[in-house]
């Protein structure tokens, strides 16, 4: 996706040249709220001249919907890449710093380097190229859409993995959320390798 001359407000107080033209990313992110496995987070750069009907955000669709533009994105957008920060840097970091090191590593695994980055929230990581956080970002830039529809769809699919190896957690269902149900399942099946070992229910759980 590219953006006109001056179609963004400079933010001041970053003092970044909003003026330069370019290539924009979308990132966003998803699962800093389960209590299992990575955070996931993924960069678009969208093709002005092929574009993607039905983009929103990655929560308001329905999975067949998501499923289907996952594809659709993969082979039309300019480029794209999907990041993780494992469940072990989640510990040792927090979630916040590790949603961070996700964006980043998915920001410089495009194969095409962006002028200008656009993350969803109220966030940025530590980048190379001017970037500016967008609140409900998912909602408003189609760029940012495609970001949350690439990083959901992919670790509900890791979460379908682990269901099949390890079905008694219910992955399948509640894709690592602390859930009534899934609370029940680390109480009667105890701490799977998936789970975030600093997440309240699970460190309570151990101690």
């Amino acid at each position: 996706m590219r953006l006109p001359k001056s179609s963004l407000t400079k933010p001041a107080q970053l003092g970044l040249d909003w003026d330069r033209e370019g290539l924009v990313a979308g990132v966003d992110e998803a699962g800093r709220g389960p209590l299992a496995g990575p955070v996931v987070a993924a960069a678009v750069i969208l093709d002005d001249l092929n574009p993607i009907s039905g983009l929103g955000d990655s929560k308001a669709l329905s999975e067949k919907r998501r499923e289907r533009l996952f594809d659709e994105i993969r082979a039309r957008a300019l480029c794209c890449c999907i990041a993780e920060a494992s469940v072990e840097e989640i510990d040792q970091l927090n979630i916040l710093q590790a949603t961070m090191l996700a964006m980043r590593r998915a920001v410089e695994g495009l194969r095409l380097p962006p002028a200008k980055v656009l993350v969803d929230g109220n966030r940025i990581p530590v980048l190379k190229v001017p970037a500016e956080a967008i609140v409900k970002g998912d909602a408003k830039v189609a760029a940012i859409s495609a970001a949350s529809i690439l990083a959901k769809v992919h670790r509900d699919r890791l979460c379908l993995q682990w269901h099949e190896s390890h079905p008694q957690y219910g992955f399948a269902t509640h894709k690592g959320y602390p859930t009534a149900d899934h609370l029940e399942a680390l109480r009667q099946h105890g701490v799977s390798p998936w789970h975030r070992r600093t997440f309240g229910p699970v460190k309570a759980l151990i101690a």
